[in-house]
């Protein structure tokens, strides 16, 4: 067989297997959400901006988990409409490797802005009178800005790496976006070092940052067992569960999607796909309307804001 050239080489997508006839109609649900996605992060941007009570740490990493949102719908965004509006699965290898690029990145960029988050309620919650001494806005700028150099350039040698390689195997992609494990498999030569390379970048994102948050709730929750009020130990657990839901919806499905990938070779397509959406898709949908329900200077705000008619937000004073 006969190696693909590497600047006509092209993919087919894979949208939900059995539901073509009904592509037109799943659009619209999917065009909601990204609707949502971008109104919900949007609102919550400006929010933090226009309030300068809410200048304040949580609400600077909350805003950059927003940014991080809005990345990650708009490096699935293309594809998906492409697939469901207008029938179109095929995607040629550079526009591919680009949105790899940008998926996987912000991906990484989530889960280090979810550490990031999980730290600020440990010194919230451990050190609150050095809350503000700790967590200085030239630090807050210093761990963005780290967050978006790990996260770019760990990702730089994937697109490079895949774009050199030749393809000659069959050309349909398992989900809906170009992944790197997914394209990676239909090359046609010895993908072990590409492979290497996958794994390491996950484990040493991905997984690290898993791990770290996990130790940070378990110092979070001897920090909150020595507290004898047991009022003030529910006050200080409630400021973590946003974050805990934020956690989950990121961590689960990709959990599930890697334990398919791995161990259910027997699992239908359609699940792989629907797997990939809930940990591509909702996030960026929920993390927005977990916030703004169960953080009362947002909510408030927001509410004020429509009920005044979309008025100044500057005369809103804080609570």
């Amino acid at each position: 067989m006969s190696h693909s050239n590497h600047s006509s080489a092209s993919f087919f997508l894979t949208g939900l297997p059995g539901l073509e006839a009904v592509y037109v109609w799943l659009s619209i649900p999917l065009c909601v959400m990204y609707a949502a996605s971008l109104a919900g992060n949007c609102l919550i941007l400006w929010v933090v901006r226009s309030e300068p009570s809410l200048h304040q740490p949580m609400y600077f990493f909350l805003s950059m988990l927003a940014v991080t949102d809005l990345g990650l719908s708009a490096s699935t965004l293309p594809t998906m409409l492409a697939i469901y509006m207008l029938g179109v699965r095929e995607v040629a290898l550079d526009e591919c490797l680009a949105q790899l690029f940008f998926i996987h990145t912000f991906s990484i960029m989530e889960s280090s802005v979810l550490l990031t988050m999980a730290f600020d309620r440990f010194v919230a919650i451990s050190s609150p009178l050095h809350y503000g001494a700790i967590l200085t806005n030239a630090r807050i700028a210093s761990l963005g800005l780290a967050i978006v150099v790990r996260s770019i350039g760990l990702h730089i040698p994937a697109p490079i790496m895949l774009k050199r390689l030749p393809y000659c195997r069959k050309d349909q992609l398992s989900h809906s976006y170009c992944l790197h494990p997914d394209v990676m498999k239909l090359a046609c030569t010895d993908t072990h070092i590409n492979s290497a390379y996958g794994l390491f970048v996950v484990l040493s994102t991905l997984g690290v940052d898993s791990v770290l948050i996990v130790l940070s709730y378990g110092l979070i929750l001897r920090t909150v067992l020595s507290i004898a009020s047991k009022t003030e130990r529910l006050k200080a657990l409630n400021t973590c569960v946003s974050h805990i839901c934020s956690v989950l919806l990121f961590y689960t499905p990709m959990i599930g999607l890697s334990m398919i990938h791995r161990f259910g070779k027997r699992a239908s397509p359609r699940s792989r796909v629907l797997l990939s959406y809930l940990h591509f898709l909702i996030p960026p949908v929920l993390n927005p309307v977990v916030y703004t329900m169960k953080t009362n200077q947002i909510r408030l705000r927001i509410l004020r804001i429509f009920r005044s008619g979309g008025g100044s937000i500057g005369h809103i004073r804080g609570h």
